[in-house]
């Protein structure tokens, strides 16, 4: 028997869509003879129906819950000779950031970006392994400056105000679909 893990209204983590969303209906599956239902599915909003494996709760502030441990791999460039890519700063590879479940996957870019603005790509790389920490260290900064507002100075206020913000823009759930499209003649 199947009972409900999570609530309408709820705030989840739909794993393999990679977005944050809110349960709009919890949809139990009944059969004849059982007092319980056999399966509940949950109605996100996403255009399917979820299976509670799929969907995780966030922590009290999601920016803290743990995103794993992101790192900079460097891959092989198996396309371009070697002459070709002698201005790299690693010549021969490029930079691949990947999760601490997998040596596969992860952020990479086409080659002829790379070899356009290597150094800049490189910077970005760095940026996005880094991100989760910061996020982290951006959160306890809001939670000191939350929990102790009388003391801390208006300059340290506004910065958590700023990274609370920026905090928000990485963590908050998709808005839904409209329910239809304005036409045309609706939108002049």
């Amino acid at each position: 028997m199947a009972r409900a893990q999570f609530q309408k209204g709820q705030k989840v983590w739909v794993e393999c869509v990679g977005a944050w969303a809110h349960i709009e209906k919890v949809c139990p599956v009944w059969a004849a003879g059982f007092e319980e239902p056999v399966r509940v599915t949950y109605d996100v909003g996403l255009g399917r129906d979820f299976l509670a494996h799929e969907l995780l709760l966030p922590t009290d502030d999601p920016a803290v819950s743990d995103m794993g441990d992101w790192r900079l791999l460097r891959a092989r460039n198996k396309w371009q000779p070697l002459e070709d890519c002698a201005h790299h700063p690693q010549p021969g590879s490029y930079p691949v950031v990947v999760t601490d479940t997998a040596d596969w996957g992860g952020w990479r870019v086409p080659g002829a970006e790379y070899d356009r603005d290597p150094a800049r790509i490189e910077m970005q790389a760095r940026v996005i392994a880094i991100a989760p920490r910061l996020m982290t260290l951006a959160a306890q900064m809001i939670d000191f400056v939350s929990d102790h507002p009388d003391d801390a100075p208006a300059e340290l206020l506004e910065l958590a105000k700023r990274a609370r913000a920026t905090l928000r823009e990485a963590t908050d759930v998709l808005a839904p679909a409209p329910e239809s499209l304005p036409r045309p003649a609706d939108a002049a």
